[in-house]
């Protein structure tokens, strides 16, 4: 085993990028992606469940976290390159890609751009490659819904959303209350979302503007079934149940990828190893062989 080590990567346009490598040396090399956009590195936990069997690279997306922050640019494109220069610099010719939400999108853009560096992939809590509308409509209102299971967090949420301007502390209250929908166990939700905000590192929200409004344009286009039809890489689907995007938005992913497995943890939600880490241990691994 190896202990974490951080180390900072330039990419060919010069942007410096926080990564950290830990786990077992000769194991599986094990690229993580975390979600956003805009937010940082939150797989310390799943690292630790995973390094045991594999060597595990966690990173900062470019301008955030402890990345430098910069000016872009946002697109997937560029994403992809990033996520190349760090494969680049740990040496790894291929690897095994776990990505999260949108990170399991990157991840998914990555395997479709150079399916010759990646051994498996592991597409976590995504939103599959349908429209937004697949999705969105029914999770806006499922967000207001869940909140508002507690009147006072929705009236707080909805005061800090409308002011033009929040304190760092007021960012992070605000960011918490929106994560605690994400986990089906409510009276944790607030610990949990939390967790995930310590250390907190502040939202890139013109990197998030602009990637999201990215796959508004390219997501559910023809060309991007295509695509995954013709992906020969062996994919795992990993999803929380009780995520409260609706699950549905996955199947067109899962139809139209030709080497595909799925596997559904009952009682989890939107990050499926903090409320089921044992279903999430079980799973994993596979992909890992």
């Amino acid at each position: 085993m190896t202990m974490a080590m951080n180390t900072t990567i330039t990419t060919d346009d010069g942007v410096r990028l926080w990564a950290s490598r830990s786990g077992r040396d000769g194991g599986t090399p094990l690229l993580l992606c975390h979600g956003g956009p805009g937010l940082w590195d939150m797989f310390e936990d799943v690292a630790g469940m995973l390094e045991d069997e594999a060597m595990v690279v966690r990173w900062d997306q470019r301008g955030c976290g402890r990345s430098q922050r910069c000016a872009g640019p946002w697109t997937t494109e560029r994403f992809v390159a990033d996520l190349d220069a760090v494969r680049q610099h740990f040496g790894l010719e291929r690897m095994v890609l776990l990505g999260h939400s949108w990170g399991a999108q990157l991840a998914l853009s990555y395997a479709l751009a150079h399916p010759e560096r990646v051994d498996s992939l592991v597409y976590v809590s995504g939103t599959g490659i349908g429209p937004d509308a697949d999705w969105h409509p029914a999770f806006k209102t499922d967000f207001l819904a869940r909140l508002g299971e507690d009147p006072q967090r929705l009236a707080r949420w909805q005061e800090l959303t409308g002011r033009p301007q929040l304190t760092e502390e007021e960012d992070r209250e605000r960011a918490v209350l929106q994560w605690s929908i994400e986990f089906e166990d409510r009276e944790r939700a607030l610990e949990h979302a939390g967790r995930m905000a310590d250390p907190w590192f502040g939202i890139n929200y013109e990197c998030n503007k602009a990637l999201n409004a990215e796959r508004e344009q390219l997501w559910g286009t023809p060309e991007l079934y295509a695509a995954c039809q013709a992906l020969d890489v062996p994919v795992l689907i990993v999803d929380g149940e009780r995520d409260i995007r609706p699950r549905s938005a996955i199947d067109s992913l899962e139809r139209a990828l030709p080497r595909v497995r799925r596997v559904i943890l009952p009682e989890a939600g939107h990050l499926p190893w903090v409320e089921d880490p044992k279903g999430f241990r079980e799973a994993v691994p596979a992909a890992l062989r």
